[in-house]
């Protein structure tokens, strides 16, 4: 590949540089006036808390239910009885042992 592909697919992942060396070292605060904008952009405090998953949603609250549950064991009993009769009983199918 090509230095200059790989730089050119890669420019979407790297951030551009706001500080350079030049703005930093001039001295005196106007050079900054970039790098304060974009950090006065970003959110302020702490991150907001997940939203819980799978558990919180269907098995506390004032919704808990086991229907997933109840779902999931029918989903794996589907598939292994799928799985049994491409496997072994479509050939017995109209020749019992």
């Amino acid at each position: 590949m090509q230095p200059s592909l790989v730089r050119r697919q890669l420019g979407s992942l790297i951030p551009p540089k706001i500080a350079t060396p030049r703005l930093v070292s001039a001295g005196s605060g106007e050079g900054l006036a970039p790098l304060v904008n974009f950090y006065s952009k970003l959110p302020k405090g702490p991150a907001p808390s997940p939203a819980g998953g799978i558990k919180s949603k269907f098995f506390s609250g004032k919704n808990a239910s086991a229907a997933p549950a109840v779902w999931v064991i029918l989903g794996l009993f589907t598939l292994g009885y799928t799985i049994d009769y491409q496997m072994h009983l479509k050939h017995h199918k109209n020749h019992p042992h």
